[in-house]
C-alpha cells in the first residue's frame, strides 16, 4: 500500500492562523472533489474556526473517563475506518488521553499515514523536540508536549504560517484567540514583543534548515557540483595551531555579515591517525567555535587543499578562511606554492580569504640593524653552497677535462665563488675561492693530482679568486645593508604614522600606542604607569626578573609624569629615537585622555547644576505653598486667640496639620531622591510576598474596586525586596496611574512569573506616553506637563525606579495594547523560600 503524504503547517506562536489555514485548505481540497474528513480540530471557543469547519464531515471524538474526568480525543479507528483520502489533524505534538492506541498524536499520524490517508496538521515551533530548551529561555515557560524533530522533518511538505508579533499581538488584544480574561496574562508574559519576535526567527531559521537540507539532496541526486549561494556559509580551516582563534573570530565576523550565516570550522588529520596539530588547542577551538554559533568538523585526508575544497562544496559554502602561510621565501621556492595557493587554484566560485596571524610573524616588526648584514641562515646557506656545488662541479668538469677546457673550468669556478658570495657574503666566499684555487692545482693543472705552486701563475690565481671573492661579498654585504636600512626607514615611517594617527583615536589611542610599539620593537612586554603606580595601559608580558628600561612621559599640563616601561631587549640608539617619538605621542594622548576626564566631570557638574535648578524651583512654589499655608493658621489661631469659634479653630488646625503633612512629605521625597543620587540607599531584602505589599499600597491610598481591579497570582513565588521600599514604589506608581486614568476606567494590578523573575504590572487605558519621552518620566523634577501644583514636586517616578534598581529589579514602561501606560516592576524571585513561610511585611 503506498503511505500517504504528510503536510506540516508550522506556526511561531498560537493564534497566528494555522487551524484557521488548515481548515481553508480541506475546503479547497473538499471542492475540488476530494475526500477530505475531520479527524479532529481544536477550536479553543474561536468563532471564525469553529465557522469553518460547518461543511466538512468529520468523524466524532472517542470519550475517555480518567479518574472521574471525561475526556474527548480523535477517534483513531473511527478514522482509520472511514479511510478519507485526506484527513484534518489539528495539534500534532497533542498528548493523548490515557487508555488509546498511543500515548501522542504524531503516533496516530504515523498510523494514518501506514494506511495510505493523506494528513494536513498543525504544529508550533516550541513543541518541536530540539527547541524546547531554547524556547524556555525565551519564554520561560518549559513545553511539555513534545514531537520528534524528525516527525516533522519527513513530513511531504512543510509551510510556515507566518503572522507579524504586532499583528498577533493585536488579534490578542481583540479577543480573537483567548477569552478577555486571559488576554492581560498573555500580553505580558508569553505574548510579548520581544519573545513573539524570538520565536519567529526561531521558526523561519528552523524551516531554512530544513529547505538546506532538501536542497542538498536535490544537489546530490542531480550531480550539481557548483556553489548555490543562497545564504552566506563560511568555512574555516583549522590546523591546530595558534592561530586558529584569530581565523575564527574572523569568519564569525563575515558569516555575521549576512542574516541567517552559517560559521563552519573543518581540521583535516592525515589518514595515517597520526596527530596532526596541537589536540588541546583544537578542543579549545572546537569550544570556541561553538559559543560563536558555528559547528565543528573534523575529516581525513592527506591532500589537505582537496580535502578542504571537497569538504566546502559538500556543505555548499560560499566563503573559505584559511591562515597565511608560515613557511619562509626559500621554503616556499624548493617545495613549490603552499596550500593557500592550492586551496585557490581549486576553490572555483568559492571566495577565499587568506588571514595573517600572530604565528606567521609580528605583523610589521622593525629590521634589526645590529650584527651582520646577512642572517646566520643566509651564511649557513653559503657554505652548504661552497661544500655541496664544489665536488659536484668538479666531478662534472673532471669527466669533459682537456688541454682546452683550461679557461672554461677556471670561469666555472669563478661563477662557483661569486654565487656562493651572493648567497652567504663574504666568509663563505673566501672559503670557496680558496677551495677553488686548490682544487683548479691539484684537478686541471699539470702536472695532475699534485699540488703545486711552483708556477707564480698559480699563486696569481689563488690571490685573484680571494680578492674577487672579497670584492664580490663586500658589495653583497653593502646591499643587504642598504636594503635592510631601507626597509627599517619604511617600518619607522609606518610607525610614526600610526603613532601619530592613533592619537586621533580618543580613548583607543595609548592602548593602540602600547601595543603597536611592542610589535613593531619586538619587545617582549611595554606598560604606562602613572606617577601613582597605576598601570595606564600593558601590552605582552609581565616583567618578570624585574629589569626593564624605563622612559619619562612628560604631561603638557604640569602634572606628575606617567613612566613608560619596556622589557624584551637593549634598545639601540634608532629604537630610542622612536621611543622618544612614541613618548611624545603618549604626552598627547595623555593629555586628550585628561580634558575628556574633565569635559566629563563639567558634564556631571552641568546636570548637577540642571537638578539644583530645578530643585530650588521646586521649593519656591511647592514648598512655600503648604508652608504659607501653615504660617496663615497658626497667626489666625494666635491673632484671634479666646474669641475664635469652635468651628473655625478646628478647620485652622486642620490646614495646618494638612500642610504640615504636605511639606513634611515633600522633604522626605528630597532626601530620599538624594540618597539614591548619591548611591546611599539602605535596602533591607528579604523574602516578600507580593500580594500583601499590593494590598498594603492600596490601603495607604484608600483604593478600592471602583478605581483598582486586582489579578493576583495566588501561585506566585516569594521575591527578594526590601518591604518598604517596595510598598513606596507601588504607592508611587498606583498613584500616577489613577491620576491619568480617564473617568470610569480602573487601573488593573497584576502579578505574574517569567523564569526567575516575577513581575508586578500596573495597567492603566490613559493617554499614555510616547517612546521618546520615557526616558524623561523618571527625571526628577519632571511632571511631563503635569499642572497640577498638588501632584508634588516630580519625584515619584524617579524615587520609584532608584528604590527598585537598588532592590536588584527594574521599572520599565511599556505601551497598553488599545491605549494607556503599564508600568512593569520586576524583581527576582526567591526560590529557596517554602511557600508556607510566607508573610506580609
Amino acid at each position: 500500500m503506498k503511505r500517504g503524504k504528510l503536510r506540516v503547517l508550522l506556526g511561531a506562536a498560537p493564534g497566528v492562523g494555522k487551524t484557521y489555514e488548515m481548515l481553508e485548505e480541506g475546503r479547497r481540497l473538499a471542492e475540488d472533489g476530494r475526500d477530505v474528513v475531520i479527524a479532529v480540530v481544536e477550536t479553543h471557543g474561536r468563532a471564525a474556526t469553529a465557522a469553518l469547519m460547518e461543511g466538512l464531515p468529520g468523524v466524532p471524538r472517542t470519550v475517555v473517563s480518567h479518574r472521574g474526568v471525561e475526556l474527548s480525543d480523535m477517534d483513531l479507528e473511527g478514522v482509520l475506518e472511514r479511510s478519507p483520502e485526506i484527513a484534518l489533524v489539528d495539534e500534532l505534538a497533542h498528548t493523548n488521553a490515557p487508555g488509546l492506541r498511543h500515548p501522542k498524536r504524531w503516533q496516530d499520524v504515523a498510523d494514518l499515514l501506514d494506511a495510505g490517508i493523506d494528513v494536513i496538521t498543525t504544529v508550533n515551533v516550541q513543541h518541536i523536540e530540539s527547541l524546547g530548551g531554547v524556547v524556555e529561555q525565551i519564554t520561560g515557560v518549559a513545553q511539555r508536549e513534545t514531537v520528534p524533530d524528525a516527525v516533522v522533518r519527513d513530513a511531504d511538505q512543510i509551510e510556515v504560517v507566518d503572522l507579524s508579533p504586532q499583528s498577533l499581538r493585536d488579534r490578542l488584544s481583540a479577543g480573537l484567540v483567548y477569552p478577555a480574561e486571559r488576554i492581560d496574562a498573555a500580553l505580558s508574559n508569553y505574548f510579548r514583543l520581544g519573545n513573539l519576535t524570538a520565536l519567529r526567527e526561531l521558526a523561519l531559521l528552523w524551516l531554512a534548515d530544513e529547505v538546506d537540507s532538501a536542497l542538498k539532496s536535490y544537489r546530490a541526486e542531480h550531480g550539481i557540483e557548483g556553489a548555490w549561494q543562497a545564504r552566506e556559509r563560511v568555512v574555516v580551516a583549522l590546523t591546530g595551531g595558534s592561530e586558529g582563534e584569530t581565523l575564527l573570530r574572523r569568519g564569525a565576523r563575515i558569516a555575521a555579515r549576512s542574516a541567517g550565516g552559517e560559521l563552519l570550522a573543518v581540521h583535516v588529520s592525515s589518514q595515517d591517525g597520526l596527530v596532526s596539530g596541537d589536540p588541546g588547542a583544537l578542543a579549545a577551538q572546537r569550544a570556541l567555535v561553538e559559543s560563536l554559533g558555528g559547528t565543528y568538523h573534523q575529516v581525513v585526508g592527506d591532500d589537505i587543499p582537496r580535502a578542504l575544497v571537497d569538504f566546502a562544496r559538500s556543505v555548499n559554502a560560499t566563503q573559505l578562511v584559511i591562515g597565511v602561510s608560515r613557511r619562509g621565501r626559500l621554503a616556499t621556492l624548493l617545495t613549490g606554492p603552499g596550500i593557500g595557493a592550492t586551496v585557490i587554484r581549486e576553490s572555483g566560485d568559492i571566495d577565499v580569504h587568506i588571514v595573517t596571524h600572530d604565528a606567521a610573524g609580528d605583523r610589521f616588526p622593525l629590521p634589526r640593524l645590529s650584527g651582520g648584514a646577512l642572517s646566520v641562515r643566509r651564511r649557513v646557506l653559503g657554505f652548504a653552497l661552497a661544500l655541496i656545488g664544489g665536488p659536484l662541479l668538479t666531478w662534472l668538469l673532471v669527466s669533459l677535462r682537456s688541454e682546452d677546457t683550461i679557461t672554461t673550468d677556471v670561469l666555472a669556478y669563478q661563477l662557483l665563488v661569486v654565487l656562493v658570495s651572493l648567497v652567504g657574503g663574504i666568509w663563505p666566499a673566501v672559503f670557496a675561492a680558496v677551495m677553488s684555487g686548490f682544487t683548479l692545482n691539484y684537478f686541471f693543472v699539470a702536472p695532475y693530482y699534485t699540488v703545486s705552486v711552483a708556477d707564480p701563475r698559480n699563486v696569481w690565481a689563488l690571490i685573484l679568486y680571494v680578492v674577487i671573492a672579497v670584492l664580490v661579498s663586500f658589495i653583497v654585504d653593502r646591499a643587504a645593508r642598504a636594503a635592510r636600512s631601507a626597509r627599517r626607514a619604511a617600518a619607522e615611517a609606518e610607525l610614526l604614522a600610526n603613532v601619530a594617527g592613533s592619537v586621533l583615536r580618543g580613548e583607543s589611542a595609548v592602548p593602540a600606542l602600547i601595543s603597536r610599539t611592542r610589535e613593531s620593537l619586538g619587545l617582549a612586554g611595554v606598560r604606562l604607569v602613572d606617577a601613582d603606580g597605576t598601570v595606564v595601559a600593558t601590552d605582552g608580558e609581565p616583567v618578570r626578573d624585574g629589569r626593564y628600561e624605563a622612559v619619562t612621559v612628560a604631561r603638557r599640563n604640569g602634572g606628575p609624569p606617567a613612566m613608560l616601561e619596556l622589557h624584551g631587549h637593549v634598545l639601540d640608539a634608532s629604537e630610542r629615537r622612536l621611543i622618544d617619538a612614541v613618548a611624545a605621542q603618549l604626552s598627547a594622548a595623555l593629555e586628550h585622555s585628561d580634558l575628556t576626564a574633565t569635559a566629563r566631570q563639567a558634564g556631571a557638574l552641568a546636570e548637577t547644576d540642571q537638578v539644583r535648578t530645578a530643585l530650588l524651583s521646586a521649593v519656591s512654589h511647592d514648598l512655600r505653598r503648604p508652608l504659607a499655608a501653615a504660617v496663615a493658621a497658626v497667626g489666625g489661631l494666635r491673632a484671634a486667640g479666646p474669641n475664635l469659634s469652635r468651628e473655625d479653630r478646628v478647620e485652622l488646625v486642620a490646614t495646618a496639620d494638612e500642610s504640615l503633612a504636605t511639606l513634611s512629605a515633600l522633604v522626605t521625597d528630597l532626601l530620599d531622591v538624594s540618597r539614591v543620587q548619591a548611591g546611599v540607599l539602605a535596602v533591607s531584602l528579604q523574602p516578600v510576598d507580593c500580594a500583601g505589599v499590593v494590598l498594603a499600597a492600596l490601603d495607604e491610598l484608600d483604593g478600592g474596586p471602583d478605581r483598582f481591579e486586582l489579578a493576583l497570582d495566588p501561585d506566585l513565588p516569594l521575591v527578594e525586596a526590601d518591604p518598604v521600599l517596595l510598598q513606596r514604589v507601588l504607592v508611587n506608581v498606583l498613584a500616577n496611574a489613577a491620576r491619568h486614568s480617564p473617568a470610569g476606567s480602573r487601573v488593573r494590578v497584576s502579578t505574574s512569573r517569567l523564569g526567575r523573575t516575577a513581575e508586578i504590572r500596573v495597567i492603566d487605558h490613559g493617554t499614555g506616553v510616547s517612546p521618546e519621552r520615557r526616558d524623561d518620566m523618571f527625571v526628577p523634577f519632571q511632571r511631563l506637563g503635569d499642572t497640577d501644583n498638588t501632584a508634588g514636586l516630580g519625584l515619584g517616578l524617579a524615587l520609584s525606579k532608584g528604590f527598585t534598581e537598588g532592590m536588584g529589579g527594574t521599572l520599565a514602561p511599556e505601551d497598553t495594547p488599545g491605549g494607556g501606560l503599564t508600568m512593569v516592576i520586576a524583581l527576582p524571585v526567591a526560590d529557596a523560600i517554602p511557600t508556607e513561610e510566607r508573610s506580609l511585611p
